[in-house]
């Protein structure tokens, strides 16, 4: 089974991570959200393709999920001696790869053409892809004017009441090589259990990656569970949009891009509600906790698609 996985933040990650630990090389790739990059001390950082890559390559904090293990903070400590802007924890590890980044796209590579390196430097054998290699920009607009997502989500811890979302640059963006490919050759494409608002919804503002989609078999994973956000703000945003958070909110967000959905058992009362879409549905445990966890959601998404899809 080929399979395309569209991931951004913690919860993306950590279902990737099960999709390659039941999928080869060949058989999966995945797309990530880059509309939270952005620059910081003259550095790009790409927030979340640094949480997949780490956690794909079992670098990432386990308490956090973001981030590296077994971090040290000695320059961050040191800037904020001197009075820097330190709202955007930086670790020294982690700050060695935004310099990298930053040298290797000053010298003319592409954002695509680096994380390929890291990946092969990092020892994550399958294919790790920005959803553009062109500058998207998520922008919050909120209740005291526009913040960039990071400006939103760190600096202000995502506090400000949410009025919408806009993708700049999006519309003239093109995807990154292999992402079309990939979604025209693929049996599914999973939607991982991200947040729908500012982790999938960029990647799809791009027009030929939306029009990809809707040529494709696509699944979702919810990521409220008893109308709650398991980590983020997606329950937050929902409802400060004016909509309950709930799987069947997810469910009706996707829309008509869907064919199928997985829930949790928490909100199995919704799941003929779901069904009414007219979307196949899944009802099992979708927290994960350890990586047995991710694995066998993973193997259980995998196998609902065999059956529902491909027998």
């Amino acid at each position: 089974m080929k399979v395309v996985a569209f991931a951004g933040g913690v919860g993306g990650a950590k279902l990737a991570d099960g999709l390659a630990r039941c999928l080869s090389p060949h058989e999966l790739t995945m797309v990530v959200n880059s509309g939270d990059d952005f620059v910081h001390f003259g550095l790009k950082i790409c927030p979340d393709l640094d949480t997949v890559c780490y956690t794909l390559a079992g670098l990432a904090n386990p308490e956090t999920g973001w981030g590296r293990a077994g971090e040290t903070w000695n320059t961050l400590s040191a800037l904020r001696v001197l009075g820097a802007p330190t709202w955007f924890q930086l670790g020294d590890q982690d700050l060695a790869t935004h310099l990298e980044r930053t040298r290797r796209l000053s010298e003319g590579e592409t954002l695509s053409e680096v994380t390929h390196s890291f990946c092969e430097r990092w020892g994550i054998a399958h294919r790790v892809l920005p959803m553009t290699n062109e500058a998207v920009q998520t922008i919050v607009e909120t209740e005291i004017g526009d913040l960039s997502f990071q400006e939103y989500f760190v600096k202000y811890r995502f506090e400000p009441a949410v009025r919408g979302f806009r993708f700049e640059g999006a519309t003239r963006a093109t995807p990154a090589p292999g992402v079309l490919e990939a979604i025209a050759a693929c049996d599914v494409v999973i939607f991982c259990p991200s947040n729908p608002w500012v982790s999938i919804d960029p990647i799809l503002a791009i027009p030929a990656i939306r029009q990809a989609i809707l040529r494709a078999r696509v699944i979702a994973v919810s990521p409220i569970v008893g109308g709650k956000a398991l980590k983020g703000p997606a329950a937050k945003m929902f409802a400060e949009i004016g909509i309950p958070p709930s799987a069947q909110a997810v469910a009706l967000h996707y829309g008509s891009l869907l064919k199928g959905f997985i829930l949790d058992r928490v909100d199995a009362e919704e799941e003929m509600e779901i069904r009414s879409l007219g979307l196949r549905t899944l009802v099992t445990d979708t927290v994960m906790k350890t990586i047995a966890d991710r694995q066998r959601l993973a193997q259980e998404i995998l196998t609902f698609v065999q059956a529902e899809f491909l027998s």
